[in-house]
C-alpha cells in the first residue's frame, strides 16, 4: 500500500511540476506588406483624375496585429497637375496602416496616406481608409499580405491662396490597390 500511495505522490509531483513549463503556440499569424500600390481618385469635381497615383511601400512587424509607419520607397502621380508637382522632389510622402489577421488568413485593417506638395508649397492630399486582403502565414511565421484593397475618403487643402486646390470634406472617395489588382471594390 506504501508503494501504491508513493507512486501516486510521485505521479502528482510530476503532473504539477509540468504544468509551468507548458507553451501554448499562437494560432493568429503576423502580416507583413510591401510592394507597389495604385491610387485611383473619384469625386472632388476636376480634382480628382489628376491626383491619381502609384507608390511603394512597405510595413513590417513580428505581431499578431502589424500596426506603425508605412516605409515609403516611391511615389508619382500619373498626370501633371497644378496642384502638386510630379518628380522625385515634388512632395513628401507618409503614411500609416494596421493590419489585423485572423486565422482564417482574413486580413482588415486600416491605412492612411498623406501627400504634401513641395512646388506648389503646402497643398496636402489626406487619405484615409479600411484595408483587407489575405495572408500567407502560418502560426509560427509572419505572412505576407496580397490581394490588398483599401477603399476611403480624401480630401485635399491648398495652401493659402490657392482654393483652386482644395477639396474639402467631404471631399471624395478613393481605391488602392496591391500590385496587379484591378483596383476593383471587393
Amino acid at each position: 500500500m506504501k508503494k501504491l500511495v508513493f507512486l501516486l505522490v510521485l505521479a502528482l509531483e510530476l503532473a504539477v511540476c509540468d504544468c509551468g513549463t507548458q507553451t501554448i503556440a499562437n494560432t493568429t499569424p503576423a502580416t507583413t506588406t510591401s510592394g507597389t500600390w495604385e491610387a485611383q481618385l473619384t469625386g472632388g469635381a476636376d480634382q480628382a483624375s489628376l491626383l491619381n497615383f502609384v507608390t511603394a511601400f512597405s510595413l513590417n512587424n513580428n505581431n499578431t496585429v502589424t500596426s506603425g509607419p508605412l516605409t515609403i520607397t516611391a511615389f508619382n502621380f500619373f498626370n501633371d497637375g497644378k496642384c502638386f508637382a510630379n518628380g522625385i522632389d515634388g512632395s513628401t510622402e507618409s503614411g500609416n496602416a494596421t493590419l489585423i489577421t485572423n486565422t482564417a488568413d482574413q486580413v482588415t485593417g486600416t491605412l492612411s496616406y498623406k501627400i504634401v506638395s513641395v512646388t506648389p508649397t503646402g497643398n496636402t492630399l489626406t487619405m484615409s481608409g479600411n484595408l483587407t486582403g489575405t495572408s500567407s502565414g502560418t502560426p509560427t511565421t509572419a505572412g505576407t499580405l496580397s490581394n490588398g484593397v483599401v477603399v476611403g475618403k480624401w480630401t485635399l487643402t491648398g495652401a493659402a491662396g490657392d482654393p483652386t486646390c482644395s477639396v474639402p470634406e467631404p471631399g471624395g472617395t478613393f481605391i488602392m490597390c496591391q500590385g496587379t489588382n484591378t483596383c476593383t471594390p471587393p
